[in-house]
């Protein structure tokens, strides 16, 4: 199941941004960080006494008398109040209540969805009667808070974490949900077609033509799949930045509900800095992963090219070396037919399962052959391993301090597990857990 999302809005200059890092500041959850991989604050994940959720910022909706920039603000806002599952609407508690919050309340009804209102700028006790008279948006018990200085948000987040649609349960399929990853206009939508054999995608050479996510069931050799294709990922600086960061939001919620992820590259073109931050996010979500070099007949070619551009994706990707990499066509279907059993193939090493014994056998060898590091005279020591979860490995070593497990030591770890076993195409992740010497 997708993480639910809860979007900011509001006219401009009411604090959402403030309220956005305050929010994430405290509760963000990043797994690792991966070198060279950047995040965009735009959005990002966050949780509240245990539930997690996808926080969105977005720009001032002016309505009024607005110029083009704000028209297209005001198109960024509605495409994430249309994607949110609960909407913040927070106004000015020292302005009081304007015609422009009237206009953006409006808005907010007509979209159906739960708002939690927030009189932001609530800095001292003797700016809580202005509170009240935000009952006049029609929301119900407006919240004062204080985003700068974090008075009320947790009252706020309460409310907000009340209206979230409760987790459900994911249904038993056996179907493999693969996403196409990317950015505009590198061929995902007609990979998606020479996959499936036939135009369900909309296909045209002009950036950004998909928005939304595009779920599409296909089965080959008895085995189910539902391929999604997203909308492109186009780098910052670029004309329409501020609607396509919210294609980029669809993208990861695409992502967070796929089992395999196939980063999409433009063979002709070459890498480009926005494709380690796409791959990033995949990468992160603990997703499988492999790699799509597209348009690859287009590429003038020697017995060498294939090995270079190989060796320069592992250069440009340190962070993912495990991936396959496939060299295709859409145009002229050049080995698309092996997408497909790829995915497969990742996404049983993805759910793979390494018994307890095995694994600390592995674990013997390796700190007999290479030991543990040292600080100050106290050596690391590794009692045991487990395996504690799936989708992607993950495992726990108990050790006598956790503060000793130097990363280099767990990337040592990393690579002879990957030796030992096969997870390619898949992200591993290994946690040092502290355990007294005394317990048995």
């Amino acid at each position: 199941m997708a993480l639910p999302l809860v979007a900011i809005v509001g006219r401009a200059n009411v604090g959402k941004s403030t309220l956005f890092n305050r929010i994430v500041g405290e509760r963000i959850s990043i797994v690792e960080d991966y070198p060279g991989v950047t995040r965009d604050r735009l959005y990002a994940r966050a949780d509240w006494n245990g539930r997690d959720f996808q926080l969105v910022d977005t720009g001032g909706i002016e309505l009024q008398d607005a110029d083009e920039v704000a028209n297209l603000i005001r198109v960024q806002a509605q495409l994430a109040i249309d994607e949110a599952d609960v909407i913040v609407f927070l106004v000015d508690g020292r302005s009081g209540v304007t015609s422009a919050d009237h206009d953006v309340a409006k808005l907010l009804r007509r979209s159906g969805k739960p708002v939690v209102l927030g009189v932001n700028k609530i800095d001292h006790p003797n700016h809580l009667a202005s509170v009240y008279d935000f009952y006049a948006l029609g929301f119900g018990d407006p919240i004062g808070i204080s985003s700068e200085h974090g008075h009320g948000t947790g009252d706020l987040l309460d409310e907000v974490v009340a209206r979230l649609p409760e987790a459900q349960p994911e249904e038993a399929d056996d179907a493999i949900r693969v996403a196409l990853i990317g950015r505009p206009n590198v061929g995902k939508s007609s990979l998606v077609n020479a996959l499936l054999g036939q135009e369900r995608v909309m296909v045209s050479d002009v950036a950004g033509t998909t928005r939304d996510a595009v779920d599409v069931p296909v089965t080959v050799d008895n085995q189910a799949f539902v391929l999604v294709d997203t909308a492109g990922v186009r780098r910052k600086g670029k004309v329409y930045e501020r609607i396509e960061k919210y294609s980029v939001l669809r993208a990861l919620r695409a992502i967070e509900r796929s089992d395999v992820v196939f980063v999409v590259l433009d063979g002709a073109a070459g890498i480009a800095e926005q494709d380690k931050k796409i791959a990033g996010y995949a990468v992160e979500a603990g997703r499988a992963v492999g790699i799509l070099v597209n348009k690859w007949d287009a590429v003038e070619k020697d017995d060498k090219t294939v090995q270079r551009f190989t060796d320069q994706i592992r250069d440009e990707f340190p962070f993912m070396r495990w991936a396959p990499v496939l060299f295709v066509s859409a145009h002229s279907h050049q080995r698309v037919h092996r997408i497909l059993p790829t995915a497969v193939e990742i996404a049983e090493h993805h759910a793979a399962r390494v018994s307890t014994s095995t694994l600390n056998g592995l674990l013997d060898e390796i700190t007999q052959t290479v030991p543990p590091p040292s600080d100050k005279g106290v050596r690391l020591r590794i009692y045991y391993g487990t395996q504690i979860g799936v989708k992607p490995p993950t495992f726990a070593l108990f050790v006598n301090r956790s503060d000793l497990f130097h990363f280099s030591y767990q990337r040592h770890l990393e690579n002879q597990f990957r030796r030992a076993f096969d997870f390619s195409g898949t992200p591993i992740r290994i946690f040092a857990r502290n355990r007294r010497e005394d317990r048995p």
